[in-house]
């Protein structure tokens, strides 16, 4: 790979670090480095495109179900990671420097690989409607870290479509006898935080001068695949042999589902209000449920078409801006 390594600010990081610093301003242009643009699109087209990464993630139940070998949740992380990181790392042609190591790091181990392991022992402990329902509280986690980190204001629109999101999505999911194991909890709970927390950091720290989001993307797949590795092989061992149709949906999951998707999602982070941002995220659950009343047959009650409608009216409201509930001291402006 041909890579060069990113232009660095004076204090090696490659970006102011205070409170809400950025490397990149939100929403200026820019070049990745490759020639192309940096960012993608308005406001509304950005927000669109953002959008395409939650419906994508939704196709996940399905395909892992219809396509892929059973039960190696752990090595079908890395395989959907690793291998999109390494392509968008050729592409990109951009190597993280000084405190960008840490930060990239930090950042693909919070949005994809200890997201995807919690992710895991939740999915293995706890009915899949109950570990979807806490995923769904992300846009309400996010805004209490966007608060802390970034002084971004919180509204008590957003806090109460927040509610009604997670309301909605239980509606969808939650079917049949609940079980609610502690250790699923507290997974399920962590992963949905952890995901939080990574997104507000990667709106935190931007982007380094000169480096796109390709290439923050390969960093971030990259990190994430390389700290779910280890723990696959020892858990799962090496990855079983695969036909035609355990490729293709591994092919899916890597190349749309984690390098598209996440290309996507990150711009939107750099570009969009994280709390905002964070509500899409229903989308997945959303995605989900459709494609199993499409696709597998499966029943869709009046709870289910209501909780639909809750999640889709929470989605829409959320990226509307009313007035301020409290704001943070010294910081009033959405980020």
């Amino acid at each position: 790979m041909n890579a060069r390594t990113a232009p660095s600010a004076p204090d090696g990081s490659g970006a102011p670090d205070g409170p809400g610093g950025t490397a990149e301003t939100p929403g200026a242009g820019g070049t990745d480095g490759t020639g192309g643009t940096s960012d993608i699109g308005g406001t509304g087209a950005i927000t669109a495109l953002s959008a395409v990464a939650p419906v994508v993630w939704g196709t996940t139940y399905l395909v892992t179900t219809e396509w892929l070998p059973p039960d190696r949740p752990l090595i079908s992380g890395v395989l959907r990671a690793l291998p999109a990181g390494l392509i968008a790392l050729a592409l990109g042609r951009a190597l993280p420097r000084g405190a960008w190591w840490w930060r990239a790091a930090l950042l693909g181990t919070l949005n994809i690989g200890a997201f995807f392991v919690l992710l895991f022992v939740a999915a293995y402990r706890l009915p899949g409607g109950v570990a979807a329902t806490l995923s769904a509280a992300q846009p309400l986690m996010v805004a209490a870290f966007a608060y802390l980190l970034l002084r971004e204001r919180v509204t008590g629109w957003r806090l109460g479509w927040g509610l009604v999101g997670i309301v909605g999505v239980a509606l969808m999911v939650l079917r049949g006898p609940l079980g609610f194991d502690p250790v699923g909890i507290v997974a399920g709970l962590a992963g949905t935080g952890v995901m939080a927390a990574g997104v507000v950091l990667t709106k935190r720290w931007g982007r380094p001068p000169g480096v796109g989001v390709l290439a923050l993307t390969g960093w971030q797949l990259t990190a994430g695949g390389l700290f779910i590795l280890p723990l696959a092989l020892a858990v799962e061992g090496p990855p079983p042999a695969l036909g035609v149709s355990e490729l293709g949906g591994y092919a899916w999951l890597s190349l749309v589902g984690a390098l598209l998707a996440y290309v996507l999602w990150f711009n939107g982070i750099g570009r969009l209000p994280v709390t905002a941002l964070s509500f899409l995220s229903l989308l997945s659950p959303v995605v989900a449920t459709v494609l199993g009343w499409l696709v597998l047959d499966e029943s869709l009650t009046a709870g289910q078409t209501l909780g639909f409608v809750l999640a889709l009216t929470a989605i829409a409201a959320a990226q509307l801006s009313p007035p301020t509930l409290f704001s943070a001291p010294g910081r009033s402006k959405e980020v």
